[in-house]
């Protein structure tokens, strides 16, 4: 059995108004809730065996807060195919991640991620900024991953689990 899960990028700051998407950072609440579900998933004792990344910026940021507050020192890789990515790019992202992982980390933007859940778990959920979901895979490769073979464990937002 795999395992996927779904780290939506943390909240992006909007102060420089003709700033392209893709070079958008984080904002100071992006940079405290990205953090907050690194410890999560410390706590939750899950080690992902590979991160596949957005390279936009946001994206990035969060993933180095992320793994850091996870204590991760997983292979990281950047996959441009991510960025504004739909389901099915998504889908085709997954399907060609490294068998020898049992546990892929995405991190990546909405609505993609939204839509690769619902298309996996037949499940309609919310990914609000900094989400992060857990994905039971019914099946033992990669390649084989296709809609509804997935089984949503858990979902977590950072208004979850603050104060």
């Amino acid at each position: 059995m795999k395992t996927l899960l779904l780290l939506r990028h943390a909240k992006s700051s909007w102060k420089v108004a003709d700033q392209p998407d893709f070079e958008r950072p984080l904002n100071g609440r992006g940079e405290k809730s990205a953090p907050l579900m690194g410890r999560y998933l410390r706590k939750q004792k899950i080690e992902p065996n590979l991160i596949l990344c957005s390279p936009a910026e946001r994206a990035r940021q969060t993933a180095a807060l992320f793994t850091e507050a996870a204590g991760l020192d997983s292979e990281l890789r950047y996959d441009e195919r991510i960025y504004e990515a739909s389901a099915l790019r998504l889908l085709e992202v997954v399907a060609q991640a490294d068998e020898s992982a049992d546990t892929v980390l995405l991190v990546g933007h909405n609505p993609g991620f939204e839509e690769l859940l619902s298309l996996l778990t037949g499940e309609v959920r919310l990914m609000p900024t900094a989400s992060l979901a857990k994905i039971d895979m019914s099946v033992d490769k990669w390649g084989k991953v296709k809609e509804q073979t997935g089984r949503l464990d858990w979902l977590v937002r950072p208004r979850d689990l603050e104060d």
